[in-house]
C-alpha cells in the first residue's frame, strides 16, 4: 500500500531547490515512492521532493533551505532498514546520500579511515583489498556507512569486533538549521567534551544528517576458517554458545539457524550435505595456530552438548556461499510462504539468559501456529525472527504482530533491549518507555534542544 502525505511545498521552495540541484531534484512519484520505504512492513509514506546531494555543503544548503520553511527532512541511505526509518510520515524533503560515496581518506598506519556517508560496506572493503586491512561491521545488507552509523548497525562480526558504537571514531553532521560540525576526530579516545560521536551513532537522522564518518580499520587475518556443526535441540545449540563466549574464546562469528530457518536455507541457497536441524556456523580468525585452538576448544563444548562433527570449509568460494546463504537468511524465510509478508524483529539479552528467552519463543511461536525462523547473532546475545504472515488476513496479521509484543516484553523482562541493532524507527517506539523509562524525557530534550522546530525525520525514536 501507499500513501501520499504531502507537506504541500511551495513553488518558490521547489524552486530553490532546483537553483541549487538542478535536475538532482525529482518530484517524480516513483522516485518519491522508491524513497518511502524501506524492507520493513511498514506501508510507503512519500516524501515530496528527493534530492540527490553530493557534497556536505550541498546538504547544509538543503536543511538550510528546509529550516527556513519548517519543512520535515529524512535522510536516506540505501533503504534496507527494517523499522520504517525512512518513511516521510509527515511529507517534506527526502535526502538522498548515495552520491556522496568517495573514500575519503586510509590512513593505513592508523587503521583508520574517513568515507562519505553513501559509500557502501562492499565497497569500502573492495576499496581496502589491497591494502591489508577491512572494516569488519556485517549486517548482512550492503547498507551504507551512513545508514550504519545512523542506526548504530551491528551484524555478523559483532561478536568479535563489537558494532558500529565502538568502530566510529568521528563524523560530520549536518545540524537541523544547516551548521556543519565535526564530532570526534582519529584519535582512538579522548577525554575532550561531551562525546557527541556516540550521540548521534545511532540517532537515525532525528538530530542531524550524518555526512562523513571516521572508521576504524582492522588488519585481514591471516587465517580464516569456517566449520558447521548441528544440534538435537535449540537449548543444546544455544548454551553451546554460551559456554563459548563465557569461556573467553575469541570467536569472529557464531551465528544461529533453528531448523525452520535451516530447511528455508537448504531449499533457497542449495546448501547440500545439512539436515535440516539446529545449527550454528562458526568463523575464527588469527593466525593457522590461533584458528586451529579456537576451533578445538569450541569443538569439546559443541561435543558436550550433543553436536555433531564439525564440517570445515576453508575454501574462499565455500566460505562466501556458506556466509552468503546466511545473508540471504530473510529472503530464504520469505520463500517458505509465497505471498506472505515478513514482520522481522529482532531482540538482545545478556548472554546468559538468552537461552531461556529462545526456548520460551520457539514454544510461544509453535502455540501461534504461524510459520517464524529464528536467526541470529547469538554470539553478542542477539537473534530475530522472521515473523510470516499473510497480508490479506487481519486475524493472521494480529497474531504475528501479537508475537512481537510479547518476544520484547520477555526480552525486557529478563534484563535484554527491545532492539539489539534494527533500530527503533516507527516500529519499535512504543517500547522505550517500557525499556527506558523517566530517561525518555532526557532524550525528547536532546532532540528539541538540537532540534526545536522538529523537522529531523519527525516521529522517529520519540514523539514530540
Amino acid at each position: 500500500m501507499t500513501e501520499s502525505v504531502g507537506h504541500n511545498l511551495k513553488a518558490d521552495f521547489l524552486s530553490g531547490l532546483r537553483d541549487l540541484l538542478g535536475d538532482r531534484v525529482s518530484t517524480a512519484e516513483a522516485v518519491r515512492d522508491h524513497h518511502g520505504k524501506g524492507e520493513g512492513p511498514y506501508p510507503s509514506k512519500l516524501p515530496d521532493a528527493v534530492c540527490f546531494a553530493e557534497t556536505t555543503e550541498e546538504v547544509s544548503a538543503i536543511v538550510t533551505l528546509c529550516a527556513c520553511e519548517g519543512v520535515p527532512i529524512i535522510p536516506f541511505g540505501t533503504g534496507t532498514s527494517l523499522e520504517g526509518h525512512v518513511q516521510a510520515i509527515k511529507g517534506g524533503v527526502c535526502i538522498d546520500l548515495t552520491g556522496m560515496n568517495n573514500v575519503i581518506q586510509v590512513n593505513a598506519e592508523d587503521l583508520d579511515c574517513r568515507v562519505q556517508a553513501g559509500v557502501t560496506r562492499k565497497q569500502l572493503n573492495e576499496y581496502l583489498r589491497d591494502t591489508g586491512l577491512f572494516f569488519p561491521i556485517d549486517p548482512g545488507a550492503d547498507a551504507s556507512i551512513g545508514g550504519m552509523t545512523a542506526t548504530r548497525a551491528s551484524g555478523t562480526n559483532a561478536v568479535r569486533y563489537g558494532t558500529m558504537r565502538e568502530n566510529v571514531l568521528g563524523m560530520t553532521v549536518v545540524l537541523s538549521d544547516g551548521r556543519i560540525i565535526k564530532a570526534g576526530g582519529r584519535a582512538k579516545k579522548s577525554a575532550a567534551g561531551y562525546d557527541l560521536t556516540r550521540l548521534f551513532v545511532g540517532s537515525e537522522g532525528t538530530l542531524g544528517v550524518i555526512t562523513e564518518i571516521q572508521l576504524r580499520l582492522y588488519g585481514i587475518p591471516e587465517t580464516t576458517s569456517v566449520a558447521v556443526c548441528q544440534y538435537p535441540s535449540l537449548e543444546a545449540a544455544v548454551n553451546t554458545v554460551i559456554t563459548t563466549i563465557q569461556s573467553g574464546i575469541p570467536v569472529a562469528r557464531i551465528e544461529l539457524l533453528d531448523d525452520v530457518q535451516m530447511d528455508a536455507c537448504i531449499r533457497y541457497s542449495n546448501l547440500e550435505g545439512y539436515d535440516v536441524r539446529h545449527t550454528l556456523f562458526y568463523e575464527f580468525h588469527g593466525t593457522a595456530a590461533s584458528a586451529s585452538e579456537q576451533a578445538e576448544m569450541v569443538g569439546v563444548i559443541s561435543d558436550d552438548l550433543g553436536g555433531t562433527a564439525f564440517h570445515w570449509t576453508s575454501k574462499p568460494e565455500e566460505r562466501t556461499k556458506l556466509w552468503q546463504a546466511r545473508h540471504d537468511a530473510y529472503y530464504a524465510g520469505l520463500a517458505l510462504a509465497p505471498g506472505k509478508k515478513a514482520i522481522p524483529t529482532d531482540a538482545c539479552l545478556p548472554i546468559s539468559r538468552l537461552a531461556e528467552c529462545i526456548t520460551e519463543t520457539r514454544a510461544d511461536i509453535d502455540q501461534s501456529g504461524l510459520i517464524v525462523p529464528i536467526v541470529g547473532h547469538v554470539g553478542d546475545g542477539n537473534f530475530h525472527l522472521i515473523i510470516l504472515c499473510d497480508p490479506d488476513d487481519p486475524d493472521e496479521m494480529k497474531r504475528g504482530y501479537d508475537l512481537n509484543e510479547r518476544l520484547i516484553h520477555r526480552t525486557l523482562a529478563l534484563g535484554g533491549t527491545c532492539t539489539g541493532e534494527h533500530g527503533i524507527g516507527l516500529g519499535k517506539i512504543h517500547f522505550l518507555v517500557e525499556e527506558h523509562g523517566d530517561a525518555i524525557s532526557v532524550m525528547r530534550s536532546l532532540k528539541l534542544a538540537l532540534d526545536p522546530k522538529n523537522i529531523m525525520n519527525p516521529g522517529k525514536i520519540v514523539n514530540l
